[in-house]
């Protein structure tokens, strides 16, 4: 007679259940309000408010900073991942400590403290403002902001691929003659790809709903530094509850997206590492 095997949980219809109530309340049942509300509006009404010019200077600067300060987290966080991992020296522990240091900062905090460094007469900024360099109040500033929040999701995620990876075979292709560069490109990068876009979106994803850290250096200032979640903020604080809702739809459309792309990309590196 088998014995029946032990669980430290309840058994599987009552987690399942507890789940999809968690789930339910917390998630599926807020963004099914939302879209609710939205259907009030009829199309034309809807396209009129997600659409208008400020709308689309907001969506323009949100996903085009954020690709950027992606881009930019996938780059240099692949390169700090690497040096945490493949290298020892002093203060790596406190450096690798710092990389969580977004996360636990508030994000109103981190916006106010580099808005005061990259503001004109600031600690960097009096140095980048004789080279026309102009870190606050600016769409830089949102993508500086944005680089910030993003960069712990960028190392974090490579770093255990990055333990993990077999150095024999690193070791294998310098015995067969292979310099450094071809090695890394024909071995490493292709097998730190897959986790690098995932990063990447993960980033990204992080960027499109940033908007503490943003609301102080960006300066907020319409068609030019205004991001989309602080306009809807603007159209609740002016009682536009229409306005607000078609804005926050096409951003959570645009969410949903994003996430699917992610969990795509993450299948496909699973495939990947496993062949």
């Amino acid at each position: 007679m088998a014995l029946k095997k032990f669980s430290p949980l309840p058994g599987f219809g009552l987690t399942l259940g507890f789940t999809l109530f968690y789930l339910s309340v917390i998630v599926m049942v807020p963004i099914a309000g939302l879209f609710f509300r939205a259907f009030d509006l009829s199309w034309k009404e809807f396209w009129t408010l997600a659409t208008s010019d400020r709308a689309l200077a907001a969506y323009k600067l949100t996903f085009g900073a954020s690709a950027t300060a992606a881009f930019a987290n996938a780059t240099f966080g692949t390169l700090l991942a690497w040096v945490l991992v493949r290298y020892e020296f002093p203060g790596r522990r406190l450096i690798d400590a710092m990389v969580d240091f977004p996360f636990a900062l508030p994000t109103a905090v981190a916006g106010l403290t580099l808005a005061s460094l990259f503001a004109e007469h600031g600690w960097l900024g009096r140095y980048l403002s004789p080279w026309g360099i102009k870190g606050a109040y600016t769409p830089l500033g949102v993508v500086i902001a944005l680089t910030f929040v993003g960069m712990p999701f960028v190392v974090r995620t490579l770093q255990p691929v990055l333990e993990n990876f077999d150095r024999s075979v690193e070791e294998a292709a310098a015995s067969l003659g292979s310099s450094r560069l071809r090695t890394f490109l024909t071995v490493i990068a292709p097998t730190l790809l897959p986790t690098v876009i995932t990063g990447f979106a993960l980033a990204f994803a992080r960027a499109i709903g940033e908007f503490g850290s943003i609301v102080f250096i960006s300066g907020n200032i319409p068609f030019k530094t205004e991001i989309a979640p602080f306009l809807i903020v603007t159209r609740l604080e002016e009682y536009d509850y229409t306005g607000a809702m078609a804005l926050a739809v096409v951003l959570m459309v645009f969410s949903f997206v994003v996430l699917i792309l992610i969990n795509c990309v993450e299948t496909w590196a699973g495939k990947f590492e496993n062949s």
